[in-house]
């Protein structure tokens, strides 16, 4: 037996889903896209016998069964394919039950078996609301069970009352659905007067153009600010001791004597040895440089940006910045939610790249990942270029983050004209300001972490591999060499920067570290910074792109970001050698 959790976004569905499923779930792609739908097992009790084990789905939200976008044609495919013993768990948002009750009377006209969640009940009395839940499940003709699914209120009498769920005796003809909506509102809601709370002033202040942008920036500094010291702190006092001090000795090291220092085979598991000993950032081993990747070094930045984000979710301020942002960013071709990448390309392109995911089209995936690989850098390699600019100051710093935020202004413009395909409107719901609910931040966190755990690490250990043999068949020493006359001549770059930006496609804050000792002037270090953050992405996040788009899309991706690393680099070093000589 399927039970089917569908609603439209931001009711309480996946903390409904994490009440009734426990800690045992499984993330899935919808088959033949990238919608993603959450799956666990639960126990539907039956008096007088055993109880009933069930497959429970949280269907991707959506506010219709007439599809206008992945999400809601993968949430239509599950409720066409129900089989006869399914129900459906109508989860409703109490507290604006006219709204709701469209896909609800959708739902009716499916005739499917079904049940419906009256959640956010507690909210319904602090906003002057009164539902006649009885009177409600006798005009639909199926149970109705309020609910508080933060708290548990409600829970175990919609569990105890899921056998009882039935296809509805009421009627809706389609034509005259929402007439018939507003009768049912007029049976069965009051509405009593009461003056906003603080948080609804504050949740209207974070949508208006003034207010809602000084909010986002202190938000948003406060959020980077907890990421910077989290990923820090579990770089320096967990990951890297652990790296250097346990496998580096125990394990890497006794592998690499074992396989006798050199040879093909070390290269590929260990790598080169650096002054006789493995050197975590340029070994470059699968056991060496391939497991600190994206274990030492991305996912520090993975969990704190997944924390962060997660909270930023169930407070219900990411619908505000995407209804804040959506202006800007319909004039790079994507809607609000392109913030989202963004936001955690800034922590690490590999959860920026798996991110672009949310967006609707192939059109938006493409521009998002294509823009956050191309402006946005890193964390890690923000702290070095602060690190080889810093001592210039504003003169260097303002060039260089200048710089790309125009790229990635006119790029997305060029890319919202070019590329073909569709770039459909944002359709959100913006919820009240909540307190998260702890157990389900905890819940969605860990599943988050597994996703990227199975997701991009088996990527990056194979660009690792495949890097690894390029480079043993000299195939990156001949790029190199090839490239060089570009790096020299068009961009006016020591040529002794041609292995910085190798070394980039690899690790780009280790890369910008490898451009310190070459002396260069301002004007190189302006344009080499540019250059390392536009070209290309560094290997994690190349491969995890790679399956994101597609073999085609990612050469095309490519293509644009190495072209537009060429031309504004050359544009850059003319421009600033008038200026600075």
């Amino acid at each position: 037996m399927n039970v089917l959790l569908v609603g439209n976004p931001n009711v309480g569905k996946s903390v409904v889903f994490n009440r009734l499923t426990g800690a045992h779930v499984i993330t899935s792609n919808y088959a033949g896209t990238t919608v993603e739908f959450t799956e666990g097992r639960m126990r539907i009790p039956h008096e007088g016998g055993e109880p009933e084990k069930a497959n429970v789905i949280d269907v991707p939200g959506t506010y219709t069964l007439d599809p206008t976008s992945s999400a809601e044609e993968v949430a239509v495919g599950f409720v066409d394919n129900m089989a006869d013993g399914d129900v459906v768990v109508n989860v409703v948002d109490a507290t604006n039950l006219e709204r709701s009750l469209n896909l609800t009377f959708q739902l009716i006209e499916r005739r499917k078996r079904m049940i419906v969640t009256l959640n956010l009940w507690d909210e319904t009395k602090h906003t002057g609301i009164d539902i006649n839940v009885a009177g409600l499940e006798r005009i639909l003709g199926v149970p109705c069970v309020p609910t508080v699914a933060t708290t548990g209120m409600g829970i175990k009498k919609l569990v105890e009352r899921l056998p009882e769920a039935r296809v509805p005796t009421y009627a809706s003809a389609e034509s005259d659905r929402w007439r018939r909506i507003g009768d049912v509102i007029d049976k069965v809601q009051k509405m009593g007067h009461r003056h906003h709370t603080l948080l609804e002033r504050l949740g209207d202040a974070s949508v208006r153009p003034i207010t809602g942008v000084l909010i986002a920036i202190l938000i948003l500094a406060g959020s980077f600010e907890v990421i910077r010291l989290l990923g820090e702190g579990l770089i320096g006092y967990v990951f890297e001791p652990f790296f250097e001090s346990v496998w580096g000795p125990y394990v890497a090291m006794p592998l690499s004597r074992w396989l006798g220092g050199s040879g093909f085979l070390h290269t590929i598991l260990v790598g080169r040895l650096v002054d006789g000993e493995i050197d975590f950032g340029e070994s470059f081993g699968l056991l060496t440089t391939g497991l600190q990747v994206p274990f030492g070094a991305v996912l520090p930045y993975v969990l704190s940006f997944y924390l962060v984000l997660s909270v930023l979710e169930d407070t219900g301020y990411l619908p505000r910045l995407a209804v804040l942002m959506d202006g800007i960013m319909h004039h790079l071709g994507l809607h609000g939610m392109g913030v989202i990448p963004v936001l955690l390309g800034f922590g690490c392109n590999v959860p920026g790249a798996l991110a672009a995911r949310i967006m609707e089209s192939r059109k938006e995936r493409f521009i998002a990942s294509t823009l956050m690989a191309i402006a946005v850098p890193c964390m890690a390699q923000t702290a070095m270029i602060i690190g080889l600019a810093g001592a210039y100051g504003a003169r260097a710093l303002v060039p260089i983050f200048g710089t790309l935020l125009v790229v990635a202004l006119i790029l997305g413009r060029i890319m919202k004209r070019f590329v073909t395909g569709e770039s459909p409107e944002i359709l959100i719901d913006i919820p009240p300001y909540r307190i998260p609910y702890i157990r389900g931040l905890a819940k969605k966190l860990g599943m988050r972490i597994v996703w990227y755990l199975r997701e991009a690490v088996p990527w990056v250990l194979a660009g690792v591999f495949i890097v690894n043999i390029l480079d043993t068949l000299r195939v990156i020493e001949f790029i190199g060499w090839l490239s060089s006359p570009v790096v020299s001549g068009v961009l006016g770059l020591p040529q002794d920067a041609v292995g910085g930006l190798i070394v980039g496609f690899l690790r780009k804050d280790v890369a910008v570290g490898m451009l310190a000792p070459l002396h260069m002037s301002l004007r190189q270090i302006i344009v080499a910074c540019v250059v390392l953050t536009m070209y290309f992405p560094c290997v994690a996040t190349f491969v995890v792109m790679v399956k994101e788009l597609g073999v085609k899309d990612m050469l095309k991706s490519a293509a644009v970001m190495v072209t537009s690393a060429i031309t504004v680099g050359g544009l850059l070093n003319l421009t600033l050698w008038a200026l600075l000589g």
